[in-house]
């Protein structure tokens, strides 16, 4: 579990703690350092980096030829840089990484959102965090890139939550809705049931 001085100080404000904990739950790591690289569909071994250099050497030797995440929320390494050399060290450092990452998954939240016709149910919060989950693991949903998408500009946020350990067991469920995936980014996603506020959520 994340700290909560962390979550405080380091996430998007957009996202309730409850989110930021279940996503990086969903889709991140616990170590700080944690350098992810896939290829051709498949998991590249690589060592496990001890401190930030090692980490940002390794992300360094695989971006621009593989999928590289990183870090607490398993940013997308590369996003936006041409050269490997021009790549910060802060993608290691949990702060800026947390501040990053949640704040690029709430604008995955919301694209998910607007595609489901900003919907203001709280049930039907599960499913867009699930869909957003999978859409920030492949990078793409419904054939939209969704790291380079523009923001829509709308808000989702939760009232209160808490994923229990039973909840928690289901976010290896299979994505059920129908989405664009690329052999490379294949993974699989769950999802949870949270109370929700999507009452600023506007139409299409």
């Amino acid at each position: 579990m994340l700290d909560s001085a962390l979550i405080k100080e380091c996430t998007d404000p957009s996202l309730k703690p409850a989110i930021v904990e279940k996503f990086v739950t969903a889709a991140g790591s616990a170590d700080p350092l944690a350098v992810t690289v896939k290829s051709s569909g498949r998991f590249i071994l690589v060592p496990k980096a001890t401190s930030a250099n090692e980490a940002m050497a390794i992300v360094r030797q695989y971006v621009g030829n593989a999928v590289v995440r990183v870090g607490l929320t398993q940013y997308p390494a590369g996003l936006g840089v041409k050269d490997a050399a021009d790549l910060k060290s802060d993608l290691v450092d949990a702060c800026q990484n947390l501040r990053k990452g949640t704040a690029m998954f709430a604008n995955v939240l919301r694209i998910v959102a607007k595609w489901y016709g900003n919907p203001t149910s709280e049930e039907a919060f599960p499913q867009i965090f699930k869909d957003a989950v999978y859409a920030w693991k492949t990078g793409e949903f419904e054939g939209v890139s969704v790291f380079q998408a523009p923001d829509p500009g709308s808000s989702v946020t939760t009232e209160k939550t808490s994923p229990s350990d039973e909840d928690t067991a289901k976010s290896d469920g299979n994505h059920e809705a129908t989405n664009t995936e690329s052999p490379e980014q294949r993974q699989d996603v769950g999802s949870t049931e949270m109370r929700i506020d999507l009452s600023r959520i506007h139409g299409k």
